[in-house]
């Protein structure tokens, strides 16, 4: 089973910016950050993997994912910027094998390992 630990969440004012890091015990496959506001479904908001990386329309050229898998890291990174008030959510890093759609895997809360979460407020 595959350990993910969330942090860098924290409340920032719009316009702001927050990086987020997910330090996983062991790699796999694809890697992505998810989010849950309260009373919405959780929705994807990036993915990373061998083909590339996947955006939500929402996030597109404010947010950054990448990943260091260097000396055996295995660390998965969102970088955001230009931080809106609807941005504000609790964000959630999910590992997974395969290359399944981020909308699927944003659905199937058994699949795939998933953190605990990090709180992020944006205040306007």
């Amino acid at each position: 089973e595959v350990q993910l630990v969330e942090s860098g969440g924290g409340s920032v004012q719009a316009g702001g910016s927050l990086r987020l890091s997910c330090a996983a015990s062991d790699s796999t496959s694809s890697m992505g950050w998810f989010r849950q506001a309260p009373g919405k479904e959780r929705e994807g908001v990036a993915t990373i993997d061998s083909d590339g990386t996947t955006y939500a329309d929402l996030v597109k050229g404010r947010f950054t994912v990448s990943k260091d898998n260097a000396n055996a890291k295995n660390t998965l990174y969102l970088q955001m910027k230009n931080l809106k008030v609807e941005d504000t959510a609790m964000y959630y890093c999910a590992a997974w094998e395969g290359p399944f759609p981020m909308a699927w895997v944003a659905g199937e809360a058994d699949f795939g390992y998933w953190g605990k979460g990090t709180q992020v407020t944006v205040s306007s």
